[in-house]
């Protein structure tokens, strides 16, 4: 019984420390409309934080939409699987010092994400060019 006990505390435990990661799958959510546009897998390489479009959600999106406004090698790339976090590092309770792509207008911004302090299941991101920024709130899947 003792045992058992233990293995469910460590368990909890566990759980609490994994929901406390940015790494996960992400609904979000357009900070203008509240409409839930798509999900968004954020995964961990070589010690860093990525972000790739794991599912289109917008009723309005065409059945395979492409990022028509990126450039470079990004132009005219599907948005489903298409990396639009990339580079950040931890720092503190902070990931920052990588880009996001908003793959609506193609821009790359600068980004750092993290964890709402109030709500765990809540990540604040935030795309930057020197002092504008925009924060939006996305949440746990």
């Amino acid at each position: 019984m003792k045992y058992l006990i233990t293995f469910f505390l460590v368990l909890l435990a566990f759980a609490k420390v994994s929901s406390q990661e940015v790494i996960g799958t992400w609904k979000t959510v357009d900070d203008q409309t509240g409409v839930v546009k798509s999900h968004v897998e954020i995964y961990k390489r070589d010690g860093k934080i990525y972000g790739k479009v794991a599912q289109i959600l917008d009723k309005n999106a065409l059945a395979n939409p492409i990022c028509k406004s990126c450039d470079g090698a990004l132009k005219e790339a599907p948005i489903l699987g298409l990396e639009i976090i990339q580079g950040l590092e931890k720092k503190g309770g902070v990931y920052k010092g990588g880009d996001i792509l908003d793959p609506e207008t193609g821009k790359t911004y600068s980004c750092k994400i993290w964890l709402n302090e109030e709500d765990p299941d809540k990540l604040m991101v935030r795309g930057y060019v020197a002092f504008f920024y925009r924060t939006q709130t996305w949440e746990r899947l």
